[in-house]
């Protein structure tokens, strides 16, 4: 079965994952520029969550690709990893996304001051942004969940 965003995210056990996760839907039609700037908070809060439960230490100025490069490496997602290339080029395109997230936010979020000539997202945009966030936080979190399986499994039958 597949779980939806909201059901991954509460295998976190973190009220602030889920109250990231809610606040994006509510504002991606209320609030474009604050909805795209969430959008990349929640992919950065699920990275260090995970991270943190793996005793992985990410430092305090790690930014956001970084962040998806040590979640990458630790749960075999990076495209070196795989020898197929539909998955090096699938994976690879991942850590594009997760990059393009972040400077979409830096221009068109609302976590960084304007000048006088500004572009305003629209709506499509905000949607989005909040897609990209959820599509990735729902397959890192499904792959560290069935990693932690394969952990599980493996460790009770030494």
């Amino acid at each position: 079965m597949i779980n939806s965003v909201s059901d991954e995210l509460k295998k976190l056990n973190s009220q602030y994952v889920i109250d990231t996760w809610n606040k994006s839907l509510e504002r991606k039609f209320v609030n474009l520029e604050g909805a795209i700037t969430i959008a990349k908070t929640l992919m950065e809060t699920v990275f260090k969550h995970i991270l943190d439960e793996l005793n992985i230490n990410y430092g305090n100025k790690a930014d956001l690709p970084e962040l998806y490069k040590l979640v990458a490496d630790n749960l075999s997602l990076s495209p070196h990893q795989h020898q197929e290339q539909i998955f090096k080029q699938i994976l690879g395109s991942c850590s594009g996304v997760v990059s393009g997230l972040g400077s979409l936010r830096n221009s068109y979020g609302d976590a960084h001051g304007k000048g006088k000539k500004n572009y305003r997202p629209s709506a499509r945009h905000a949607e989005l942004a909040i897609n990209i966030s959820g599509s990735m936080c729902l397959f890192i979190m499904q792959t560290y969940e069935n990693k932690k399986s394969l952990d599980i499994e493996m460790n009770s039958s030494l």
